[in-house]
């Protein structure tokens, strides 16, 4: 059969470093960290004190007061992301069918704040069960996708495929398959992330997977550097609107970019840890090139997992090595998570609309923190460090890596009519 073309018409995000998809862009151009001393709780027994977290967020800006008790955290910033792509996309503006309109929203973790919440006021309380009514419909990953759906009376495909830190890219890529089998004419995909509680930074720190840099946190993301220890924990949401390139051109919508390609793999391999050889970031980034029946020349450039871990940049950077060969030196490189933290379940999707605006306005976003080059990496791999860079981008690809040996890959295009 012959696939449906699938372009993106639509961009949302609140993050740490911008609540809106433009704010956030600014920031990524100028290299803003968004790391600060955690406000969400007292973390001064932790060993890490610090996170990325939205700034100034009051959710009665959003929504009414029974709402905002209706939905944790990751919900509210799903729903935030996902109303600003609607409307940025103009969806609601035109005559639709609302089956063929769908919503693959996820996250890692989901409402990790309402079951802390829960337990804490069940266990120190006399043994009496009074939980609140919403607190599994809070908790639970899907109802993000399902209040989107109820908002806006999408009845298409409507879930959330949860892989860890792969998941909005896997969110993209259903999406992807949906459209271009024609089997819908539009669909809302991204994921938001709300882990900064007691548990999440407490949970991550067992595991020594957080930067400990408490003395120098705004620094602490150091994706490539020879001092990174570990990554810093982010919060937010990206939304991406995906839609059968007819559909958009009927209704004259604006097409940022196209969606032309995407692949999943597993390591197979380890519970946290990569494999050493980066074998399933290897062959991920094969796959969704051939997906995307996509020239190795095309590429301009990959926004990596680049979480700042010892072992993860090293792995990921052998296999673009081991996948371009002496093209990889060409590319671009850069980790956005540098100055966003790293969003567990919603990354790829703030990755993604960062690869889609540096698509748009010819801008590489930075690598930033960098100080003290690593022996274990090329020198002469183009890290994008300290500085964006402009550069014509005709293809660009965004990686997600996750616990459990999740991989997840997609391509995005310069749109050409």
């Amino acid at each position: 059969m012959e696939f449906k073309r699938t372009v993106i018409t639509g961009l949302g995000a609140i993050t740490p470093i911008g609540n809106t998809q433009s704010e956030y862009w600014e920031s990524l151009k100028n290299g803003v960290s968004g790391a600060n001393l955690i406000t969400r709780f007292d973390a001064s027994k932790f060993k890490t004190q610090f996170a990325c977290e939205v700034k100034d967020y009051d959710p009665e800006k959003y929504f009414d007061r029974k709402m905002v008790k209706k939905l944790d955290n990751f919900a509210q910033f799903a729903m935030i992301s996902s109303s600003e792509a609607i409307e940025d996309s103009g969806i609601t503006s035109i005559d639709f069918d609302p089956d063929r309109i769908g919503v693959i929203f996820t996250s890692g973790i989901g409402g990790l704040n309402i079951f802390e919440q829960q337990m804490k006021e069940f266990f120190l309380g006399d043994g009496t069960p009074r939980f609140n009514p919403f607190f599994i419909p809070k908790m639970i990953i899907d109802i993000a996708p399902g209040h989107i759906s109820m908002k806006y009376n999408f009845r298409g495909p409507n879930y959330s495929p949860v892989s860890a830190c792969a998941s909005s890219t896997h969110a993209l890529i259903d999406a992807f398959t949906y459209i271009r089998l024609g089997k819908a004419d539009a669909i809302v995909a991204g994921g938001g992330e709300a882990p900064i509680t007691y548990g999440g930074i407490g949970g991550f720190n067992a595991m020594k997977a957080l930067s400990e840099r408490n003395d120098d946190y705004k620094t602490a993301s150091r994706p490539f550097d020879k001092e990174r220890d570990g990554f810093v924990m982010g919060e937010g949401s990206g939304a991406i609107v995906l839609e059968e390139l007819e559909h958009a051109k009927k209704r004259g919508a604006k097409i940022y970019a196209e969606i032309v390609g995407g692949g999943a793999t597993a390591d197979a391999h380890h519970l946290t840890a990569p494999h050493p050889e980066g074998l399933g970031a290897k062959n991920v980034m094969l796959k969704a090139l051939e997906d995307a029946q996509t020239s190795f020349e095309d590429v301009s450039y990959i926004n990596v997992h680049g979480t700042s871990t010892p072992l993860g940049d090293i792995a990921e950077l052998m296999a673009i090595q081991d996948v371009f060969g002496d093209k990889a030196y060409d590319l671009n490189i850069s980790s956005t998570k540098s100055m966003t933290g790293h969003l567990l379940g919603a990354a790829g999707a703030i990755e993604a609309i960062a690869c889609i605006k540096a698509i748009e306005n010819g801008v590489i976003p930075p690598t930033i923190n960098h100080s003290t080059p690593d022996d274990a990496i090329d020198p002469k791999l183009n890290l994008t460090l300290n500085n964006a860079q402009e550069k014509n981008v005709k293809v660009a690809l965004c990686n997600t890596f996750g616990f459990g040996g999740h991989n997840a890959s997609v391509v995005l295009k310069k749109f050409e009519g």
